[in-house]
């Protein structure tokens, strides 16, 4: 089995998360154009030059779907419980097309849950950088984790 369970967990340890992604201009104007996102930053070159851009950017909810997702085989894959929501989501700087982002958590807090014994609930603090170590986004997530 790939991932953790709750007793795997402990409060300050760390998760390197795997590979890391390169996310492509076509995977951009494609994500923004299924999601209704329509901001020329997204999709327009000269438009994000005209705002101080050198290239165009990637959609920030794509960033955020990105680096969650490269968390998940270490967090919650293996967990079987529900997701229980994001708190805290900061994007810090522009990510542009082309550009490869890794991911890292911290386990912040650690409990057991009251109504559903045979979870408990934790809670991660999850980073996204560029490839150049800049902190590109920031967030709180929690998952009721299984036991077993």
């Amino acid at each position: 089995d790939k991932g953790n369970r709750y007793g795997d967990f402990s409060i300050g340890q760390v998760f390197e998360h795997h590979w890391g992604r390169t996310i492509t201009q076509a995977e951009n104007a494609l994500f923004s154009t299924l999601t209704l996102h329509f901001n020329p930053h997204y999709f327009n070159l000269e438009h994000a030059k005209k705002h101080g851009h050198k290239d165009i950017l990637l959609n920030p909810i794509l960033v955020f779907n990105t680096i969650f997702g490269l968390s998940v085989e270490d967090l919650s894959e293996a967990g079987m419980g529900p997701f229980l929501g994001v708190n805290e989501l900061t994007f810090h700087e522009a990510v542009l097309a082309g550009e490869t982002l890794t991911a890292r958590s911290v386990v912040i807090d650690k409990r057991e849950s009251e109504k559903r014994p045979e979870f408990g609930i934790v809670t991660w603090h999850t980073e996204g950088f560029r490839a150049d170590g800049h902190r590109v986004i920031d967030f709180k997530r929690a998952n009721l984790v299984t036991k077993k």
